[in-house]
């Protein structure tokens, strides 16, 4: 078996983000092949061979790539509608428009969603895809390419909707599945595209939408669905004040007993947003292990609240950062989500006791692998893991003059990728990607938006 080509990056400032925060002031990283072979301080080992490039990263912070938990991608090509909306208002006006979306438009909302995200540092991301209108194409292959082609990890969580408008839920009846569909469609996604293994690119989660657009029904039975199939479960909850009257209304009990009565609490399911949650539900949460995907931007766009996160993780809940869809965070980007959730958080009761800049950058790394089930072998810098990693660019303007590199990535203007590696790959050189063409595909996403539109508009 010939030997692994290897990487040297010298000189960095590096954060670890390793179970002791481990820190080096300047230091070296070698990829050997897809995985870390050494991170430590100083000058890499003497006598290393076949070595294909050497990177002097003076200047730079190399951290772990950010891994997204939580994003919506055919959004993309809706972005900036419904802008003073709540939750539950900005659906109903946005369904009818999403209800109309096909192959082409999802694989360039796919493209450009994941194009964002890579350039800014994401390594690992997912999207959480639950509108299938009929005859719409193959959505979840298209978004998969996308995710193929830009050389990211990946993990598509298939969604799904049974509650149209007829049944008392929000999306229109001509964009939700038959429960009978959404199961066998889900299963065929997942032994057509899950892959199992520790260096995985593509896996696949069960994720019926929500509770205000999904039956019992298809919530047990896709709890039962993701177990027999071995993948994890992905849904929303907790999200907003209205979601609580209406778990009350309609099953007489709030949202986190409501999961646990579906099978939807344990060590194998998170949740997006979980901001309206009592000391009982983040207990439940801590007993079974429950993750949480943080998402401060979106939340505060459509005006759904604060999260407990110091409680969360306090009690021992895994929470990450996600985007969210871009029709409620049109940055589409995650790097911006460390700050926001440090300044957002200290907003709430614990103040400026609420996060630490390095409490930031773990929510956006291991935690985010915590989330995604996939802490073994990605979110840290650890010889043995994955060569998922970034060089963020901090002697420029922005950040030359704050000492600690690790608070000028959280707290500073968005920092400059000058690397990114995925497997051992790299994905991004100065900002730019080197798997896909930027400018194609601001073009396809803009011809895509008028195209919904226009067919919006048409009825």
């Amino acid at each position: 078996m010939a030997a692994p080509e290897r990487i040297v990056i010298e000189n960095a400032a590096i954060a670890t983000v390793d179970a002791h925060d481990t820190e080096y002031a300047t230091g070296h990283l070698v990829i050997a092949g897809h995985r870390i072979e050494s991170v430590g301080a100083g000058p890499a080992p003497e006598g290393l061979e076949h070595v294909v490039r050497r990177i002097d990263a003076t200047g730079h912070l190399v951290t772990p790539g950010l891994i997204n938990t939580h994003h919506h991608y055919y959004q993309w090509i809706t972005r900036g509608l419904a802008t003073d909306h709540n939750l539950f208002d900005w659906l109903v006006a946005l369904y009818p428009t999403w209800a109309r979306i096909d192959e082409p438009m999802v694989y360039a909302a796919a493209q450009g969603s994941l194009a964002m995200m890579a350039r800014g540092g994401v390594t690992t991301a997912m999207d959480h895809h639950y509108v299938y209108p009929r005859g719409s194409g193959d959505l979840s292959g298209a978004i998969i390419r996308a995710a193929r082609e830009m050389g990211v990890r990946f993990t598509l969580a298939r969604g799904s909707m049974d509650r149209g408008e007829t049944d008392g839920g929000l999306p229109p009846d001509f964009a939700v599945e038959t429960l009978e569909g959404a199961l066998t469609a889900t299963e065929q996604t997942v032994k057509e595209h899950h892959d199992a293994s520790s260096d995985a690119m593509t896996q696949v989660a069960v994720a019926p939408c929500s509770p205000f657009s999904v039956t019992t029904e298809l919530m047990r039975e896709g709890a039962a669905l993701a177990r027999r199939l071995g993948v994890r479960l992905h849904t929303h909850g907790s999200e907003t004040v209205e979601e609580e009257k209406f778990c009350h209304e309609l099953f007489g009990m709030g949202p986190t007993d409501y999961f646990e009565s579906t099978g939807w609490l344990g060590e194998d399911v998170w949740m997006a947003h979980c901001i309206h949650m009592n000391d009982s539900d983040i207990a439940a949460f801590a007993r079974t292990r429950t993750g949480v995907a943080h998402c401060p931007s979106s939340n505060a766009r459509i005006a759904a609240g604060i999260a407990r996160v110091p409680d969360l993780l306090a009690a021992g809940v895994p929470v990450g950062l996600g985007v969210d869809g871009t029709a409620s965070n049109e940055s589409g980007e995650l790097h911006t989500e460390l700050r926001n959730a440090l300044l957002v958080n200290r907003l709430g009761p614990h103040r400026e006791k609420a996060l630490t800049t390095r409490q930031a950058l773990r929510l956006g790394t291991y935690g985010g692998a915590q989330v995604l089930g996939r802490a073994a072998d990605t979110g840290s810098l650890e010889p043995g893991k994955l060569a998922d990693l970034v060089l963020w660019k901090l002697d420029t303007l922005a950040h030359a003059s704050i000492a600690d590199p690790v608070a000028a990535l959280v707290l500073g203007a968005p920092a400059p990728v000058t690397a990114s590696f995925v497997n051992g790959r790299q994905i991004v050189a100065d900002g730019r990607l080197l798997t896909a063409d930027e400018d194609a595909i601001a073009q396809a996403t803009r011809t895509e938006a008028h195209r919904l539109a226009n067919i919006t508009t048409q009825g």
